[in-house]
């Protein structure tokens, strides 16, 4: 464990540095974070092997950053703000996830020649959005504007939606193969409860921290309220339903938030920040150490099906929603964009499906595998840079002139960006 924890400190260390380097070309860091760990990967140079990436400290790492990535989103859901525009932020997801769903549902029942059951399950995997690469780029750009304040909240709801759409038609699949009914309960369980979790950790948390302290002692106050989420998490998890630390992380945050004072909330979300930038670079690192660069050389016209056709339906469904629930124009024109990010809960859910449907149809189970493992490879790289492109048609990320004035662009804060902007007005 030792040895582990070392040489993931020296390759958070390498991507960091590559980062840096990346960024010297007007390219986001995060690319040099998601390079570094395909190249440190099993499918390189194998310095991350996969043997590390299984091993139990590992995982908890892992968790910690799911949490922590989680509490990034969670902190923007205030409900006063909230309630100026969440139906037009639920509009805009329901539009751009379903939308998602169906184009590529559609493309591939007609070019894929694969049956409707399969082609649903494509459709599935493709409605979610990784939240943690177009988050990065909000960070590391100070991006500040309509587009990062309604990505930031989307990432949430999209969540939500992706686990409920891809288990239901995971389950009503399965199910015509086995003859079994689809269970909704543990479905809606599997939202509910991490949700659950967060918010009874949130309450307590929002106790524990309202009373100003130190930034040692907040770090603490908060590092222990992170470690009651992951166990109470772990133990639900071994012994009831499967549990996403990224909602209990929203949650968790969310509650802290909107239960103690904005300007106390202000703080202790600053005094994490470094720890959120660190987290964010190991789950990029993580998130690029499976993705296996020779899968580009193989990739075919499924490939080519599945990244065009959900790019369609994300910023087709984007733009739909947005006009629909009358959203400002960069919304509607550029939030899509900055959703195309998603490898880390298409290959989760890949692994699902793969494992759910190899009994019965393993010819299908084997082409889901490949070619989304494929399409994470290309479409991670081509949506990074893409959601930065987003970002900056909209008019919302800062020169490198202005970048350099912030003493740590990796874990600036874009609540205090936008409450920078605020006292100047």
């Amino acid at each position: 464990m030792f040895k582990g924890v070392i040489l993931l400190i020296i390759f958070f260390v390498i991507a960091f540095l590559v980062g840096k380097l990346v960024s010297k070309i007007q390219l986001p860091a995060i690319l040099g974070w998601l390079i570094t760990g395909m190249i440190i990967g099993p499918h390189a140079l194998n310095w991350m092997s996969q043997s590390m990436m299984d091993a139990g400290w590992f995982h908890i790492i892992c968790n910690i950053g799911e949490i922590l990535v989680g509490m990034l989103i969670g902190n923007e859901l205030i409900l006063k703000e909230l309630k100026k525009s969440g139906k037009q932020i639920v509009t805009i997801c329901m539009f751009e996830g379903m939308m998602a769903f169906i184009i590529v549902t559609i493309a591939f029942f007609m070019f894929a020649d694969i049956p409707l059951s399969i082609a649903f399950v494509f459709g599935a995997i493709a409605l979610a959005t990784a939240p943690a690469p177009s988050l990065s780029i909000v960070k590391e750009y100070n991006a500040n504007g309509p587009v990062a304040k309604t990505l930031i909240p989307l990432a949430a709801l999209d969540d939500i939606l992706a686990v409920l759409v891809f288990f239901v038609v995971i389950g009503l699949v399965s199910g015509t193969m086995t003859g079994e009914e689809i269970k909704i309960l543990p479905i809606i369980m599997m939202i509910i409860v991490p949700l659950a979790i967060g918010a009874v950790v949130g309450i307590i948390g929002a106790k524990i921290l309202n009373k100003e302290c130190s930034k040692i002692m907040t770090i603490l106050k908060t590092s222990l309220l992170i470690a009651i989420t992951i166990i109470a998490g772990k133990h639900i998890n071994d012994n009831i339903i499967q549990v996403n630390l990224l909602l209990s992380g929203i949650s968790l945050a969310a509650v802290i938030s909107n239960m103690i004072e904005e300007e106390r909330s202000h703080q202790i979300f600053e005094s994490i920040n470094p720890i959120i930038g660190v987290a964010l670079i190991i789950m990029i690192i993580n998130l690029g150490a499976p993705l296996d660069y020779n899968l580009i050389l193989g990739a075919g016209l499924l490939t080519a099906i599945y990244i065009i056709a959900r790019a369609v339906g994300k910023m087709l469904g984007a733009y739909i929603g947005g006009k629909l629930s009358k959203a400002d124009n960069n919304v509607c024109k550029y939030l899509g964009l900055t959703l195309l990010p998603h490898s880390g809960v298409s290959l989760l859910f890949t692994g699902i499906a793969v494992s759910t449907l190899m009994p019965f149809v393993p010819q299908y189970a084997t082409m889901i595998q490949g070619t989304i493992a494929a399409a994470a490879v290309i479409n991670e790289i081509i949506a990074v840079f893409l959601a930065k492109q987003g970002f900056k048609m909209a008019g919302e990320i800062e020169s490198s002139e202005q970048r350099n004035k912030v003493n740590s662009p990796v874990i600036k804060d874009v609540a205090e960006v936008a409450l920078e902007k605020d006292k100047a007005e």
